[in-house]
């Protein structure tokens, strides 16, 4: 696993994850339940993922003022708040990807060597909801499980952070049945991925050779056929 220290959000960061299964990402693949998903919802991220690595660019890239909100309070409010809470030295990171880029995710903070954070500055309402019921989230389940997928770790703290009430972390730990989970939906994503691209490059080697070919009909002189001088 590596790990590259940029500011998420960032264009290096949007540019590192082009083409990667990330954990933000992971639900298009596999439900809370850790149960591979099927049909169109699949089809789309591989288009999306295909599009990424093909054209070297995110049409979604830009971000978003939430996001760019949720980022500001986690490093100047919340990952201090944790920090200090829990006496630990977690530390903020740009991306981690797999050493076979394939997979990554970007923890809200690492804390070396065997654990991670995702904070969360939830709306009030949200915020309370994790207070009343003392539990992750459904739809952040497998994002915490994928980035302990991506970086070997063996537990995730989820960290409900408020202002208007108390604020919740929950830790999570590895589960092998899970890893396995997402293992066998990666494996499957990446047969079809891998076989769409070969199409997609043979198809534009294809295109660039007939441009080629054609280039060089047009450029080469025409024969002279004057007559010689008798």
């Amino acid at each position: 696993m590596k790990t590259l220290m940029m500011p998420q959000g960032s264009g290096e960061w949007h540019q590192a994850r082009l083409g990667v299964v990330t954990a933000s990402e992971i639900d298009a693949l596999i439900t809370p339940l850790a149960k591979p998903r099927t049909g169109k919802g699949v089809d789309t991220y591989l288009y999306k993922k295909l599009c990424e690595k093909f054209l070297g660019y995110s049409p979604d890239a830009q971000g978003s003022t939430y996001a760019m909100d949720q980022g500001s309070l986690i490093e100047k409010i919340a990952l201090p708040w944790y920090n200090f809470t829990y006496d630990t030295d977690a530390k903020r990171v740009g991306f981690c990807v797999s050493d076979d880029s394939r997979t990554g995710c970007s923890p809200d903070a690492i804390l070396a060597p065997d654990g991670g954070l995702e904070i969360k500055c939830f709306q009030p309402e949200h915020a309370l909801r994790c207070f009343m019921e003392q539990a992750v989230p459904e739809e952040y389940r497998m994002q915490i499980h994928f980035s302990m997928f991506v970086t070997g770790a063996k537990w995730w703290d989820f960290v409900s952070f408020s202002r208007q009430f108390p604020n919740v972390v929950i830790r999570v730990k590895r589960d092998d049945e899970i890893q396995m989970a997402l293992r066998i939906a990666l494996k499957s994503f990446f047969v079809r991925f891998d076989e769409a691209y070969a199409k997609i490059s043979e198809l534009r080697d294809a295109e660039n050779a007939s441009k080629m070919a054609e280039y060089l009909k047009s450029s080469v002189p025409a024969p002279d056929t004057t007559p010689a001088a008798p």
